[in-house]
């Protein structure tokens, strides 16, 4: 057993055994100051695919609502160009590399980490996870997703072994429209029209999983964010009813590939193609359903207690000419460019977080655990390294300079950032490029001949960064 002094201002000493915390004496109470907290993600949504960025190819009022009603982050971050290693930096305030989660499908979370949930739920807050996941696998029994049952047990790590208490999960991606159901024919690696009553279907073979391990049958039909806010909404309400301060991690599907949609959500679009109208159609289902959840919040009368996060996991997918946009950047899904990465990035907070405000500041989503332990008076664990900072002092003093760069690793990419510049490599060195991505982010001019002494102090930078990554110690 290692023990650790977590919360030194407690006489409680925290226990950790198998990645779950034991409080042996009194956890400290939460009080109604405290707000819930949303952390909304969605799958492969690029930075120029919502409307209070410019987008005018279709409709997203519902998020640039949230974006007027507080800080819109005109350079958020995710931690990666793919989706898994994303979401754990959202989890644990650490780059994916410190817990082994590198790309896509790979590792999974560890029992030794200390995640988001695990932190709140010590704090008396309950906790839940609605939608995918994708930091392990869900069943260790049922051959699923691109790694669930016998052929991922090494990697079974579930949500409610991460400190969640109700979880409606998906190990992966799934249509995002009739999530269970593929046609019985034909491609569907892009996407498909609707299913018909009476269309022969076949099961896409990615499940929904509870808090118990076992697989959800029940109210699986329809846009696949519908059914994710059909859970989560339930579980707030319950919170309320209960007056227990609640985390719920809503990571939507949607646009991640296959996309699907609704006739109706289509029918503005019917004269584009398939790929095209499906994008645009569900990317608007799921905008309903954030307004959806910001009238329940209001009816709850929680809407001001409640501070609520939105982004996306990484660029676009597909080539430029695909729908998905990354706006003025270079790259896209993949890329360490600031396609692959620049996305959107929005916090809410009424009464704390001013309404209409932007931000230039660089944020990254392994911000959002510091952050959220700041805004609650915890101290950071003091066992182990940390990439994130807390963004309290951005919204209440309006911060602009980073005092800890964001380093960036993906294959065989690495990249370099804080405030003006921006260095991009390769893990062999075969190239370096340096960017002033203030002035240029479009990163179009290279300009890494004009400043080579930045770019040697950047690399030194990187260089010590990616050993103590590499270190991964747990004292």
């Amino acid at each position: 057993m290692i023990r650790f002094n977590f919360f030194p201002w407690m006489s409680s000493i925290l226990n950790f055994l198998a990645g779950t915390f034991i409080l042996t004496a009194h956890a400290a109470e939460a009080t109604p100051a405290r707000p819930n907290v949303i952390l909304i993600m969605c799958d492969d949504l690029g930075w120029g695919d919502v409307g209070y960025q410019g987008q005018t190819r279709f409709r997203t009022p519902n998020i640039d609502s949230l974006a007027k009603k507080g800080m819109a982050f005109s350079r958020f971050y995710s931690a990666a160009p793919v989706c898994s290693p994303t979401r754990g930096s959202c989890l644990t305030g650490r780059h994916p590399y410190r817990y082994g989660i590198t790309f896509a499908n790979t590792g999974h979370m560890l029992p030794e980490e200390i995640t988001l949930a695990e932190v709140l739920r010590s704090q008396g807050y309950t906790t839940g996870h609605f939608g995918k996941w994708h930091l392990g696998t869900l069943t260790k029994t049922v051959t699923e997703a691109n790694r669930g049952g016998p052929r991922g047990v090494k990697h079974y790590s579930p949500p409610q072994d991460n400190g969640f208490d109700v979880c409606f999960s998906t190990e992966s991606k799934t249509p995002t429209f009739d999530p269970m159901k593929k046609p019985a024919t034909g491609p569907i690696r892009i996407g498909w029209d609707a299913l018909k009553p009476g269309d022969d279907f076949k099961d896409y073979g990615t499940y929904y999983w509870d808090e118990a391990g076992n697989q959800v049958t029940d109210n699986l039909d329809g846009d696949d964010s519908q059914l994710i806010l059909d859970r989560a909404i339930p579980f707030m309400k319950n919170a309320v009813e209960n007056q227990q301060p609640f985390l719920a991690v809503i990571w939507f599907h949607t646009p991640h590939l296959p996309v699907v949609a609704s006739v109706e959500s289509t029918e503005p679009y019917k004269d584009l193609d398939l790929h095209t109208r499906n994008y645009f159609g569900c990317i608007e289902a799921m905008d309903q359903q954030i307004g959806r959840l910001q009238t329940e919040l209001e009816n709850l009368g929680v809407k001001d207690q409640t501070l609520q996060f939105f982004t996306s996991d990484n660029g676009p997918e597909g080539p430029d000419g695909d729908p998905g946009s990354a706006g003025p950047f270079r790259g896209r899904k993949r890329s360490l460019y600031e396609g692959g990465i620049r996305v959107p990035g929005i916090a809410v907070w009424p009464n704390h977080i001013p309404a209409g405000s932007a931000s230039a500041f660089p944020a990254v989503t392994s911000d959002y655990f510091p952050t959220i332990l700041d805004v609650l008076d915890l101290p950071m664990p003091n066992d182990r390294e940390f990439d994130g900072v807390s963004l309290r002092s951005v919204w209440e003093n309006g911060d602009t300079q980073r005092h800890k760069p964001i380093g960036f690793e993906s294959g065989k990419q690495i990249a370099w950032t804080a405030n003006r510049w921006k260095l991009v490599t390769r893990t062999d060195g075969s190239t370096t490029e340096l960017y002033d991505i203030q002035n240029d982010p479009e990163e179009s001019e290279n300009v890494i001949s004009s400043y080579r002494g930045i770019a040697d102090r950047m690399l030194s930078q990187l260089e010590a960064w990616r050993k103590s990554v590499r270190a991964k110690q747990i004292h």
